[in-house]
Formats: C-alpha cells, sequence, structure tokens
C-alpha cells in the first residue's frame, strides 16, 4: 500500500514538474523581451536558477545531514543527465542552434568549473592527502567563481537583436512574475515530491547512498531541466533549451556544491572519478559537436549519440553496483 501511494506521489511530482516548465519558460521569454534581454542570458540566469532550486534544497539537507555520498552523486549525476539525457532528448525533438558567444565562452567556461571541481575535491589524488575534502576555503573558491559568472552575464544581457525577441509573446507584468513564480514553485515541489517517494521506493529494496545520488536523486532533482528544455526545443526556442542545461551545470557544480561545502564541509569518495570524468567528457564532446555536421547545432545524429551515451552509462553504474555488493 505504502509503495503505490509513493507512486501516486510520483506521478503528482511529475504533473507539477511539466506544467511548472511551461510557466516558466513562457514567463521568463516574456521577461526577455520586456527588457530586451536576450533568451541567453534569460536561460542561463533565471530558468538555470529556477531548474537548479531541487539540487541546492536536496544537497543543503543531505550535506548537513551527513549524506556526503549522496551530495556528490547527486551533482554529478544530474550533470550527466543534463548533457546526455536531456541534451539528447530536447536535440531530438528539434536541433539545437548554439550561438558564437556560448560555443567559445559559456560552454569552456562550464568545464573550467568541472575541472576547478575536480581539482578542489581530489586532494588524496593532488596532494597525497588521507582524505579529499571540499573544505569551505573551497566553497568560498566556488562562490567566487559563480559571482564571476553572473557578472559576465550580467555585462552580456543586453546583447540581443530584435529578431531574436520579436516572435516571443509578452505578457503583463502581473502575469509574467507570477508564471515565473509559479514555475519555479510548480519545479521544486514537483521535483521534492519525486525526490523523497523514489527514494522511499528505492530504500525498501537497499541500494546504496552514492547509487541513489547518481540515479534517484540525480534523476529526480534533473527532471526539471528536462522538462523545461523539452518544452523550450517544443517550442524552438533553442537559447533557453541550451542555456538552461549549461546555466544549470554551472550553478550545480559552483552555487550548489558551494552553499553545500560552506554550511559543511564535505568528505569525497573518490571512487566518484570515474563519474566525475564521464561529466567532462560530457562537456568536451558538447564543444567537438558543434563542428561537427552543421556548426554551432546540435544535430538529431549527435543527440542520438548523447541518448546512446545516457544508457551505456546508467548500465556501468548498475553493474558497477553489484559488482561492489
Amino acid at each position: 500500500m505504502a509503495v503505490a501511494i509513493n507512486l501516486v506521489l510520483i506521478i503528482v511530482g511529475f504533473v507539477l514538474l511539466i506544467k511548472g516548465a511551461d510557466f516558466l519558460v513562457n514567463g521568463a521569454s516574456s521577461l526577455g523581451k520586456k527588457f530586451n534581454i536576450s533568451e541567453l542570458a534569460i536561460g542561463l540566469t533565471v530558468v538555470a536558477m529556477g531548474t537548479s532550486a531541487p539540487e541546492l534544497v536536496v544537497n543543503i539537507i543531505a550535506g548537513l545531514g551527513g549524506h556526503n555520498d549522496a551530495v556528490f552523486g547527486n551533482i554529478i549525476g544530474s550533470n550527466i543527465f543534463n548533457m546526455f539525457l536531456i541534451l539528447g532528448v530536447a536535440g531530438t525533438i528539434y536541433p539545437l542552434y548554439v550561438q558564437n558567444d556560448t560555443v567559445w565562452k559559456e560552454i569552456p567556461f562550464s568545464l573550467f568549473a568541472t575541472l576547478a571541481f575536480y581539482f578542489m575535491v581530489n586532494d588524496q589524488l593532488f596532494f597525497d592527502a588521507e582524505l579529499s575534502i571540499l573544505s569551505q576555503w573551497d566553497a568560498i573558491i566556488l562562490l567566487v567563481l559563480f559571482l564571476s559568472f553572473l557578472l559576465y552575464v550580467f555585462l552580456n544581457m543586453k546583447e540581443t537583436s530584435e529578431t531574436e525577441i520579436e516572435d516571443m509573446e509578452v505578457t503583463s507584468n502581473t502575469k509574467t512574475t507570477l508564471m515565473i513564480m509559479g514555475g519555479v514553485i510548480g519545479l521544486v515541489y514537483g521535483g521534492d515530491l519525486i525526490v523523497d517517494n523514489a527514494i522511499s521506493v528505492a530504500q525498501i529494496f537497499q541500494v546504496s547512498e552514492k547509487l541513489i545520488g547518481l540515479t534517484i536523486l540525480a534523476a529526480g532533482t534533473s527532471l526539471p531541466e528536462l522538462a523545461t528544455s523539452a518544452v523550450a526545443a517544443f517550442q524552438k526556442k533553442s537559447d533557453i533549451a541550451v542555456g538552461n542545461i549549461i546555466g544549470s551545470n554551472i550553478f550545480n557544480v559552483l552555487l550548489v556544491l558551494g552553499v553545500s561545502a560552506l554550511l559543511q564541509p564535505l568528505t569525497y569518495n573518490t571512487v566518484l572519478n570515474t563519474d566525475l570524468n564521464i561529466m567532462v567528457f560530457g562537456t568536451l564532446l558538447l564543444f567537438a559537436f558543434m563542428f561537427t555536421f552543421k556548426r554551432n547545432r546540435l544535430d538529431r545524429i549527435e543527440s542520438g549519440l548523447y541518448l546512446t551515451g545516457f544508457f551505456a552509462y546508467m548500465i556501468f553504474v548498475f553493474i558497477r553496483e553489484q559488482v561492489a555488493i
């Protein structure tokens, strides 16, 4: 009976996510046109922050509770889901055009943030330490990098053309605000319902905290990004679809882990380095895809390769868990 209730609540969570994503994309698009801000800037900030809210909430709770494997597994897994599954799905729905600045600035910054995180959490590998820890000093560096990213977006947010925003619907200030707030609330509560109830179901089968972080938590907290990017792709708003993913990955590493480690230093399990390497590879692959087939576009074939990589990764994760047992 308990499992049945969990499954019903998961379905309710999905409904909240899908409607929340729809409200957020439309509200953010209206906001962009109203203030002459590019869709890319909106995707990198408002939408990315809204869809990263579940990761932030889940990680703060998990970090304060000492569930370090779940904290790191959630972020690494979420970013892998973002790159391989979500971009794969969105690019299959509609080929995604990527602006030149995104290719040469935002994607490399996302890669830099990931590599900085890799260096910070591998004290055993680089400094021969007894433990690998994401310290509070590391957290401060991550948060400074995050503020630098926000400053960059703010300084470039007005760089848009009339042709980019002329097809976007404008609503009243009140409606736009309510749509964005309602979208974020729907995403957060929908994601929370899915994660809480999925974990309850998973615990019945006694799976490891690391596996929960890399799969259930990662999938649950990445559902807002999936819903938002899929809706944006259906509406042919490539900048929101792509900006949402790149922005979310940057937010996850710099803001979510930064805040989590600032509140409580986190011990890192180096077994996750394999997953972290896959996360780095996914970002490099996106950069490479910008120069294959049609330049500055994620085509359906490339999206299919992302999806294939995602399913291969899932198989690897479950096989590794079985071997560990």
